[in-house]
């Protein structure tokens, strides 16, 4: 907003102010179409996750570990050496070499770490996702069998309900 502009607003609030006016303006958003607490997940998308989403995630996960622990370890260079001989030397750059590499090693451990983290979750994760939807299909499967036992609606007054079997067994009379 410029000066100007500023200046001009100003100025007209003062004019309404003097003339007697009166106003209150309540700033607000408008009405929010969708995604809040109201929205319904048919509308707005149900959280899908396949096995092949988790095992890709998990699999760039060790794949990332395994690239961070063959290539940004230090520990395989001479870094901790030349930060030793330079200090042995006298020189202060070899301790800010020393206190560096340290950093280096607790940031990269805290970084393997939460890769093998992500990683091993995404394996445990997909074992009980796996798990879960059989359980619910046993659950969901046995529900339909008793639904369809129970249900009057089969067929006519005193007939058999073909869930249970054939009724060729002979009367007694």
């Amino acid at each position: 907003m410029a000066w100007d502009e500023w200046e001009q607003l100003k100025t007209e609030a003062v004019t309404r102010q003097q003339g007697g006016e009166t106003h209150m303006q309540l700033n607000q958003l408008p009405a929010d179409p969708g995604g809040g607490p109201t929205s319904v997940p048919s509308q707005t998308g149900d959280l899908k996750v396949t096995q092949h989403d988790l095992a890709k995630i998990g699999s760039h996960a060790h794949t990332l570990y395994t690239q961070l622990w063959d290539r940004a370890r230090l520990s395989n260079t001479g870094v901790d050496s030349a930060a030793g001989d330079l200090t042995q030397q006298g020189f202060a750059l070899g301790s800010g070499l020393q206190y560096v590499s340290n950093k280096w090693d607790v940031q990269l451990n805290s970084l393997l770490d939460a890769c093998a983290h992500i990683s091993n979750h995404m394996q445990v994760t997909k074992k009980i996702h796996a798990g879960d939807e059989t359980y619910i299909l046993r659950q969901m499967s046995s529900i339909d069998t008793l639904d369809a036992g129970f249900d009057e609606r089969v067929g006519g007054p005193g007939d058999h309900n073909p869930i249970y079997g054939s009724s060729d067994k002979p009367k007694k009379n």
